[in-house]
Formats: C-alpha cells, sequence, structure tokens
C-alpha cells in the first residue's frame, strides 16, 4: 500500500519506521528539508519533500502536524488528493479535530496513538513506538465504513491495542490520564523552582532521583504539546484540574490536621486503584 505521512516527527516518523518495516511505500512530507533527508536516511520514508503535491497518489495519508495545523494541512491537501483517499491523524484531541475535518473530507477517521517519549523530532523516532499501547479510533455516524476498515488494516499490524469511541468521549477520557498530568508534572517543576533558598534548591536538584524524574518527566516534555492539550481541549482539562485542586486541598487539609489515619487509608486505595491504569 502506499502511506503518505505529512509531519515527520517522533510519530510521523516512528509510523514511517514501522510502516516501512511492514512492506509498506511511505511519501513523507515536512516543511523542513533537512527533516525530509534525515527520514529518508533514517528509514521513515521512501520519499520525502516538502511540497504536498507527492502524496497525490497515496491510499491513506496520516496527519501527524501539530494540532494547530492538522484542519490547514488538510485543507492543502485536498486539491493534490483522489476523492477515494483516506485521511487520518494522530492529534491528542479529538472532538475539535473531527468537527473540522469532517465537512472538508468525507474520508476522514479521527485516530490517536497513546505512545511517546520526552523527546521530539525525526531523531526520536523508533522502531516499534506503538506496539502494545491502545490506538483510539473516533469514528462517528458519518464515517464511512470502508475507511475505518482501511485505516485498520494499516495500524493493527504494528500490534496496538485497537480502540473505538467518540470524539467527546475520547477528550474527556484521556483529559484525565493524559492531559492533566502534564499540568500536573509541569505545576510540580514550577513549584520546586519557586524555593526561595538558592541553597536548599541546588541540593534538591541534585538529589532528585527516580521519583521526580518520573513524575516530572511529561511536564518537562514538548512545551508545543502541553500548550495544544489546553488550548483544544480546554473545558476537559480544566473540569479535571478542578477536580484535581479539590483532592489536593482534601490532602493538605489531612495532613494539616494529622489526620493519619486518613492520610493511610488514602494512600492505600490509591495503591490498589493505580493496578486499574497501569500494569
Amino acid at each position: 500500500m502506499k502511506i503518505g505521512i505529512v509531519g515527520l516527527g517522533l510519530i510521523g516518523g516512528s509510523l514511517g519506521l514501522d510502516l516501512r518495516s511492514l512492506g509498506h511505500r511511505v511519501l513523507g512530507v515536512s516543511r523542513q528539508e533537512r527533516t525530509c533527508d534525515i527520514a529518508v536516511a533514517r528509514g521513515a520514508a521512501d520519499e520525502a519533500v516538502t511540497d504536498l503535491a507527492l502524496l497525490a497518489d497515496t491510499d491513506a495519508i496520516f496527519i501527524c502536524t501539530p494540532l494547530a495545523y492538522v484542519q490547514t494541512t488538510v485543507a492543502q491537501l485536498i486539491p493534490h488528493i483522489s476523492l477515494t483517499t483516506i485521511v487520518t491523524d494522530v492529534g491528542s484531541v479529538k472532538a475539535a479535530i473531527v468537527r473540522d475535518i469532517t465537512p472538508l473530507w468525507r474520508n476522514f477517521v479521527g485516530g490517536h496513538p497513546m505512545a511517546g517519549t520526552a523527546e521530539s523530532g525525526i531523531e526520536a523516532a523508533q522502531h516499534g513506538l506503538f506496539a502494545g499501547n491502545p490506538y483510539v479510533l473516533t469514528p462517528t455516524e458519518a464515517t464511512p465504513l470502508d475507511a475505518i476498515a482501511l485505516v485498520e488494516s494499516i495500524i493493527r499490524p504494528l500490534q496496538v491495542r485497537l480502540y473505538h469511541c467518540q470524539p467527546d468521549e475520547h477528550d474527556r477520557a484521556v483529559a484525565w490520564i493524559s492531559h492533566l498530568p502534564v499540568m500536573v508534572s509541569a505545576s510540580l517543576i514550577t513549584a520546586c523552582l519557586s524555593d526561595a533558598d538558592p541553597a536548599s534548591l541546588k541540593l534538591a536538584q541534585l538529589l532528585a532521583s527516580s521519583g521526580f524524574r518520573d513524575t516530572s518527566r511529561v511536564g518537562g516534555g514538548n512545551p508545543e504539546l502541553g500548550l495544544m492539550m489546553a488550548r483544544y481541549n480546554r473545558e476537559e482539562v480544566l473540569r479535571s484540574l478542578r477536580v484535581y485542586r479539590e483532592t489536593l486541598d482534601r490532602m493538605i487539609h489531612t495532613i494539616d490536621q494529622q489526620d493519619w489515619t486518613t492520610l493511610e487509608e488514602t494512600l492505600q486505595q490509591t495503591q490498589a486503584a493505580r493496578t486499574r491504569f497501569v500494569d
């Protein structure tokens, strides 16, 4: 199958590596010629250029640009591609994207691979990034069944855990387990930096180890991703932050009152509950 990828960063590049290893011909498009050259050299694309016209004869196209550019990218693609071409995206917010793209392109299937690293760019692309991780498709009643089937046939061999849900259901769920953690993690780093004692701050930096590394990873990642999460999933991010704030206030009250029994019960509950989200 001939597959196009627009946006050759971590996700687009990793997708290209895997799809080529499965025998697909991958054509890539990026805004930067340097990125195109690296993508071809690394094996993430058979051919890569800065011109969307390269994708004129593709069977399916993955839009892997930042969220802010998805709609304009699809609009710019339309003059070049066949009406039968299937278009999908990899954005972490779905309601706004599906709402904006569906009127432009009938054969559009919203998608979101739940995978990534703290690094970004084509240099960070890796084989097997998606294996074992959830990959969500968000078709609506208007999405053609053959378009859904084609996207599924491409991504299933990546060994993903495939799920379907409505776009708004997706956005509420990922606000809890993806977008809220970014905001909380970023707030943690900011709080640490606010220590007014330079010696204390320096010591904290020297002693930071696995606990801080784990909890600060997503807050220390690509700033553009965090910004797009908040901008395009604003209502659900705010909802989750407000609930988190209430939970944090209860934790503060518990410790302030030296209610160690309640604190222990809470920590026992969270220890048991974590396995419902991660193995």
